[in-house]
């Protein structure tokens, strides 16, 4: 495999973002590159290779065939035939609500950001603040302090009593509770908050947090002598404390997703665009090319620079000519999903696809890696349209995660106090949907979704 071919793979697999990256690294990298803004490029150009070199004729100073520098690519095997789409999109504009306005939000600040800013803020004096600054970093992203209370008076060189202080003005910050030692400390300093630290309350934070995880209601109401109606009150309220007030914040900077296409709905047909957005409109710089050579290293570097160039600008076509046609290939196998949403995706693998648009399973695969699109149903990654199928009764099959969310649907419409158990969840599958499926299959994919057993989501409320 050529060091050329190589990198068209590797080009490939990377991200809109990452290729973005990429091409400004080879504009300062390569001189014989150069970014054109869309208006310099001539039309006709744009009508057809936005991202040719120049008129595509090399320029006499250096005589380079263009398919003598990339003979050795075999672009027909490894990425097949592309044949244009007949629809202009080009003169089709994203619809407003296709675009992901959560791109343009800010990253959330992290915890420690976010509680330094209030220390600063609050009326400490300047040794409490230098205390609680030792505090803060010593608190993780859960929210709980790591550090005991000897450690940090041994780092501040204060007395213990001086940093418990500091510490219970911190636990009443923003989110509540955070610094605590353990989870009863937590809960109760919430409690206090919100002005609901009666004592009952309190003792059964302290003694019976394993009972109301076991839903051990009425061991709980035979300890404390009061009725189960009582208990279950107190329940609601401890369920709507938070076990770890650090988790609503992000540690770092926030990442955003950035659709690599955009498929929406014009007329009756689905019309696919590909987000240029950041692109550089890349093309061979005639400055260095008209240059004159004084020495056979100069020439040398020059043709060295321009086949780069040449094949990076081949490299990026192909690539987007190849996931223009991966995506209109979904679009073709799983159109009920664009239409009607995820209960009609279909089962559908890499090799279908392959075959359809004429290139190895391979490359499919590498160019699905990492791809997101935006679809009339939400955004999606690539691989989310490749799963297995389960069969049905009349000899039609269902995808895998149209299963998935049939089966979260049954258990958000179930009665907490009786809730559906894997074999009756099973049992309405075939008897509604017509899907023949085991118990156990049932289990996987509810656990895939992260939903509990039908024991664990019991109420008695």
């Amino acid at each position: 495999m050529t060091p050329q071919l190589q990198q068209a793979i590797k080009l490939l697999q990377l991200s809109r973002l990452e290729l973005v990256e990429t091409v400004q690294q080879a504009l300062q990298e390569n001189p014989l590159l150069e970014e054109a803004p869309m208006e310099e490029i001539p039309s006709e150009e744009r009508d057809g290779d936005a991202l040719s070199p120049g008129t595509g004729e090399m320029p006499r100073t250096i005589k380079i065939d263009e398919k003598t520098l990339l003979k050795n690519a075999e672009w027909e095997d490894y990425l097949g035939y592309f044949s244009s789409s007949s629809k202009s999109i080009r003169e089709k504009e994203i619809p407003e609500e296709s675009v992901n306005l959560e791109s343009f939000c800010a990253s959330k600040p992290s915890l420690e950001s976010h509680l330094l800013w209030q220390l600063h803020l609050s009326t400490m004096t300047d040794k409490e603040i230098r205390i609680g600054e030792i505090i803060i970093k010593h608190i993780n992203s859960s929210g709980y302090l790591d550090a005991s209370l000897e450690e940090i008076s041994r780092i501040c060189d204060v007395e213990e009593r001086e940093v418990e202080r500091v510490l219970k003005k911190i636990q009443q910050f923003d989110p509540v509770g955070v610094g605590s030692r353990n989870l009863k400390e937590c809960l109760i300093e919430q409690l206090r908050f919100l002005g609901k630290d009666t004592p009952i309350l309190t003792t059964i934070i302290e003694e019976y947090l394993e009972e109301i995880e076991g839903q051990n209601y009425k061991k709980i109401a035979e300890k404390l002598g009061i009725s189960l109606e009582e208990v279950l009150e107190y329940v609601e309220i401890i369920k709507g404390l938070d076990p770890k007030p650090g988790n609503n914040f992000s540690e770092g900077e926030t990442f955003y997703i950035s659709p690599d296409a955009y498929v929406f709905k014009y007329d009756n047909d689905f019309v696919i665009v590909l987000n240029d957005d950041g692109f550089s409109n890349i093309r061979i710089n005639d400055y260095y090319l008209n240059l004159e050579k004084k020495s056979e290293k100069e020439k040398e570097y020059i043709e060295k620079k321009l086949r780069d160039a040449l094949w990076l600008i081949r490299s990026i076509h192909q690539r987007q000519n190849t996931l223009y046609r991966v995506i209109e290939s979904i679009v073709k196998f799983q159109r009920e999903f664009f239409e009607k949403g995820v209960p009609y995706l279909r089962p559908l693998v890499l090799r279908d696809v392959a075959d359809d648009i004429e290139v190895h399973e391979s490359t499919v695969s590498r160019l699905t890696t990492n791809k997101y699109i935006s679809t009339p149903h939400g955004i999606f990654e690539l691989k989310y349209f490749f799963n297995s199928g389960l069969s049905r009764e009349g000899g039609s099959d269902i995808s895998a995660e149209s299963v998935k969310h049939f089966i979260k649907q049954l258990i958000s419409q179930e009665d907490p106090k009786k809730p559906l158990s894997d074999k009756k969840i099973a049992q309405i599958l075939k008897e509604r949907f017509k899907i023949q499926i085991a118990r156990r299959t049932v289990a996987k994919y509810r656990e895939a979704l992260g939903i509990p057993s039908s024991s664990k989501r019991k109420r008695l409320f």
